[in-house]
């Protein structure tokens, strides 16, 4: 969340810088200068303390619309299921008559930018066309390679509307109407356009009065970061808003070593209950080696069985049913023969 720091400027000096830049540009252009004054556009410089260490876009509803009624905005539409491409127009047309919704000049969906404007040639007409440019949030992320480095470059990337939403018209005027600012963490600069030389002084105070409060609230950055606010337009010099204090300078100074001793004391820390929980751990582990070395029995070889014991096993029926059998067996090979018998006794009886 945004760390919100109110920015004290001077309304009485605002306007005075809006008077003194518009006398400037009618003694600049004194020909036609319904027609210039709506085409310059006035914007805001903030600058900041120190670089922001991540890029963000600031949304910054305006309470005059900034736009003409004859600048023209094209969308660009997800493809819907079961639907051709001028099916698919056809169909967002019909929504945004419904809702309301009448200053959206060209609808293009996904499928048509992918084939019909691939050309190099095809984008940079496509961008010459149109003031401004709307994409369903649906496919915003899909259209960067699509679309090429000009749209960034111009800084007419697409805008994101949910075209889902109950209250679409709203939502689509407040984009159209509003403005937005891109914060990079490439510098310490960003503007916003916040009108142009065809409103009134008190249309454009009203403006910058919101995009100071609004971009105070929404800066993702601690503390007062802000340190310069100009009004400017294309051709003329920073007209001084706001000027930071030096003491803003030295408390963010504080903060950073603050934030820097906390960052230590907290990696500090972890090292030192890394090192408490490591030392416990060893001696338990040594304790437990040495535990089951001293119960580690000794091992003693295991026989195989054999055939033997499951005849001692056997029962007693069984081995007194086979006695008689091995003893009657072992008789009859001690027995002699007949033919042994006569001729041992024809020896011992002579003839």
């Amino acid at each position: 969340m945004a760390n919100r720091v109110e920015i004290p400027f001077d309304k009485a000096q605002v306007k005075k810088a809006v008077q003194a830049l518009q006398a400037f540009q009618k003694s600049k252009s004194k020909a036609d200068v319904s027609l210039l004054d709506e085409a310059h556009a006035i914007s805001l410089l903030f600058t900041l303390w120190k670089i922001p260490k991540k890029a963000q876009t600031i949304r910054i509803p305006l309470p005059h619309g900034q736009r003409l009624d004859t600048d023209e905005v094209c969308l660009f539409t997800r493809d819907e299921p079961h639907m051709t491409s001028d099916q698919t127009q056809r169909f967002y047309k019909r929504l945004l008559q419904e809702k309301g919704v009448n200053n959206i000049a060209e609808i293009i969906p996904y499928s048509v930018l992918k084939t019909e404007y691939k050309p190099h040639e095809a984008k940079r007409r496509l961008l010459g066309n149109y003031n401004m440019f709307l994409s369903d949030e649906r496919v915003r992320r899909l259209l960067s390679s699509h679309l090429g480095k000009h749209f960034y470059q111009r800084k007419k990337e697409p805008l994101c509307v949910n075209l889902q939403s109950k209250n679409l018209a709203r939502d689509v005027h407040r984009v159209i109407q509003g403005t937005s600012m891109k914060v990079s963490n490439r510098g310490c600069c960003c503007m916003a356009r916040i009108g142009h030389h065809g409103m009134t002084t008190e249309q454009l105070t009203e403006n910058i009065e919101a995009a100071i409060q609004t971009v105070a609230a929404k800066l993702n950055m601690k503390g007062p970061v802000v340190k310069l606010i100009h009004l400017k337009n294309e051709s003329s010099v920073g007209l001084p808003l706001y000027v930071s204090n030096l003491n803003h300078l030295t408390e963010l100074e504080e903060a950073d070593i603050s934030a820097k001793t906390l960052q230590k004391e907290r990696a500090q820390a972890r090292q030192a209950k890394k090192a408490k929980d490591a030392e416990p751990t060893g001696e338990k582990e040594v304790k437990e080696e040495e535990e089951e070395e001293e119960k580690i029995p000794m091992l003693v070889p295991i026989e195989t069985p054999r055939k033997k014991p499951k005849l001692e096993n056997a029962s007693k029926e069984k081995l007194q049913e086979k006695a008689p059998k091995t003893a009657a067996r072992k008789k009859a090979r001690k027995a002699p023969n007949k033919r042994a018998l006569a001729r041992l006794q024809s020896k011992k009886c002579p003839k």
